[in-house]
């Protein structure tokens, strides 16, 4: 018999331990070119407007995904191989030589690599489809995207796992090569130890983790202001020591006071707790992994899914205008609207009238970042502000007398109304006005190009009727034409088409809705869409390490289960037994993660965040989600668990 023909007989042989590592790998190339197919799959590259970005991206991305699938794979793997050590001492003990073992891995490894890939190809591909319709809806697009087997998609995926492969021979080898002949046979038969517990160890975890939380509550005090690295440092290390010290030592002690009250030998009390107190050492580390792990991964979806769902009002604040320009002779004049009414007919037109000033040196009394902000000023009346809220439906309307003037800012400058000391600006080499207000209202909006590039944000200054009347006559005036249109999130081709006609004339003033909303919502669709691929990967990877590492004593407990059956335990109560042991494994870090993540988001997110109503509904559902895989993970490992404790006894 040769080597291949022993491979494949192991592989019937020891069919559900090698399902368990088939579907690891399968899941890892499913998630891969599913990722990976999206970025050559063609209805979705036609659909994205900023396409150089999206390949930017979605490359990173795909680079990002294989590193922790190789991670996760390699860590199935080394549980793959701690299960077979036994039978891998009886190999070397018959005479099989190491390099011998390593080469029957290998042709296991490619066996089972073919398969998943041939499978995972296939899958990945019509779950390509769903995913890409995913993409459009996040960023409103309405494509249909069909199924795709791009062959980039396909060779990269072949090339990537093909070293995996080599990678995961050379782990195998190095894992029998280091290993001593006795150690193989007595691989499952070593325990930890129990382990003693510290009240004060385990006081001081909750104190630690306490003074996190409390840390973070204050973030907007002068600690954080004026010593923000040191501070998130040390609360940083808090939070880790905290955590870890809570289920090395606190979990220890409340199971140790568990085993000393008088009915801890009453029903199966004492079965599950001593198990658990001896696998605490064990387990520490995992637990305070999976803890930190999703606390991260539950904050970071959160945070990224409240800011995509941010942008758009965002955009939509400082881009009300859906296509802003200056004013153009009579014969482009026409040909813009019928480019408009052809595709994205006009629902409402203004034309408003105003009066550029020379520049303003000093405007930092009315700008917090006057970077952003042109130097020069445009004073505008109060009657066509009014005519622009009245177009839009939205904003207050103004009523100024004499010499009162408001100045017009974006977000990112806090409204104003100045009462006792109103500041003064000087225009025109001596009319001066007293600002009464600064509000948050860009009547002309920050000028864009088709591509997302940027300008700064003409200055606006409104002024009475009347003291505009007294300047009118003696400057020149500049028009700008303001334009609603139906279905403006689709109204890509005719903003670049009418771009390009009216930035014939140098200098011309142009900003689209589009334009930004385009760049804005793809960018964070990407950010979005990827971060929550990482999350399920995270998720999988995380819930499949508690998931081995049971199965791996549950095949270590079926001795201890045998007793249990034999002095009278029966299904039932057995079942029982294993639900508490690995609910206690799967509950603690998963309540303390969404513990960690929900006082980040709330002080970090939801408190400074306060006219998003959908805001608390985004971050339930992100950890709604994550509660929900995880008790999957659950179930399955306590069902795997009773088959595998069940089976020998079984036979």
């Amino acid at each position: 018999m040769n080597l291949v023909d022993l491979s494949w007989r192991n592989m019937k042989r020891n069919f559900r331990l090698y399902t368990i590592y088939f579907i690891s790998m399968f899941v890892g190339v499913v998630i891969y070119f599913t990722f990976s197919g999206l970025m050559f799959n063609k209805d979705v590259v036609a659909a994205i407007q900023n396409k150089e970005n999206y390949k930017m991206v979605i490359s990173l991305a795909s680079v990002i995904v294989f590193l922790f699938i190789v991670f996760f794979i390699l860590y199935a793997n080394s549980f793959f191989m701690k299960q077979r050590k036994k039978e891998f001492g009886m190999y070397l003990l018959y005479g099989m030589k190491e390099r011998q073992v390593a080469a029957m891995v290998f042709f296991e490894t490619l066996f089972l690599s073919a398969i998943s890939v041939f499978s995972g190809i296939l899958i990945g591909g019509l779950l390509s489809k769903f995913f890409g319709a995913v993409l459009m809806n996040l960023m409103r697009y309405n494509e249909d995207i069909s199924f795709a087997f791009p062959l980039e998609a396909i060779v990269s995926t072949v090339l990537l796992f093909a070293l995996l492969i080599i990678i995961i021979t050379i782990q195998s080898y190095f894992n029998v090569r280091r290993v001593q002949l006795v150690e193989l046979f007595h691989a499952k038969e070593k325990r930890d130890k129990p382990f003693t517990f510290s009240f004060g160890l385990a006081l001081l975890s909750i104190i630690l983790i306490a003074g996190s939380y409390y840390m973070i509550t204050i973030g907007d005090t002068d600690i954080w202001k004026d010593h923000f690295k040191e501070t998130l440092a040390a609360v940083t290390v808090a939070l880790i020591a905290g955590t870890y010290l809570f289920f090395r030592q606190f979990s220890g002690w409340m199971l140790q006071k568990l085993s000393q009250r008088k009915n801890y030998f009453i029903g199966s009390k004492i079965l599950w707790i001593s198990s658990l107190r001896f696998s605490i050492r064990g387990n520490t580390v995992n637990f305070t992994f999976n803890s930190l792990i999703s606390a991260i991964v539950i904050f970071t979806v959160g945070f990224i899914a409240v800011d995509y769902a941010v942008k758009g009002e965002v955009v939509k604040k400082e881009f009300p205008n859906h296509i802003a320009f200056s004013t153009q002779d009579d014969a482009t004049q026409r040909q813009i609207e019928q480019l408009m009414n052809d595709s994205h007919p006009i629902i409402d037109h203004e034309t408003i009238t105003g009066i550029q000033t020379e520049k303003i040196q000093n405007r930092n009394a009315f700008f917090s970042h006057p970077e952003y902000y042109t130097e020069e000023f445009y004073l505008f009346p109060e009657s066509q502000l009014n005519a622009i809220v009245d177009l839009r439906k939205a904003g207050e309307k103004a009523d100024l007398e004499g010499e009162e003037a408001i100045v017009l800012t974006r977000g990112i400058d806090e409204p104003e109304k100045y009462k006792s000391s109103q500041p003064e600006m000087t225009v025109l080499e001596d009319n001066t006005f007293r600002v009464v207000e600064k509000i948050r209202y860009p009547l002309l909006s920050i000028p864009t190009s088709p591509g997302g590039n940027t300008q700064p944000q003409p200055s606006v200054l409104i002024i009475s009727n009347e003291a505009f009347e007294n300047l009118r006559e003696h400057h020149t005036l500049s028009s700008f034409e303001i334009y609603q249109i139906e279905d403006p999130k689709t109204s890509n081709d005719v903003s670049r088409e009418i771009y390009d006609l009216v930035m014939k004339t140098e200098g011309a003033y142009y900003s689209a809705y589009i334009d930004m909303y385009s760049v804005d919502t793809e960018s964070s669709s990407l950010i979005l869409f990827s971060v929550a691929f990482f999350a399920v990967i995270a998720l999988f990877a995380l819930g499949s390490v508690i998931y081995f590492k049971q199965l791996r004593e549950a095949t270590e407990e079926r001795e201890h289960y045998a007793i249990l059956r034999k002095i009278g335990v029966d299904d039932k109560e057995m079942k029982k037994i294993i639900r508490k042991q690995l609910l206690f494994v799967f509950l603690p870090p998963l309540l303390l993660g969404l513990l960690h993540s929900w006082f980040l988001l709330y002080y970090t997110v939801i408190l400074v965040i306060k006219d998003l109503p959908s805001l608390t509904a985004i971050i339930f559902s992100v950890m709604g989600l994550y509660v929900l895989t995880y008790l999957i993970f659950y179930i399955s490992s306590v069902s795997i668990y009773y088959k595998i404790v069940s089976e020998k006894n079984t036979r």
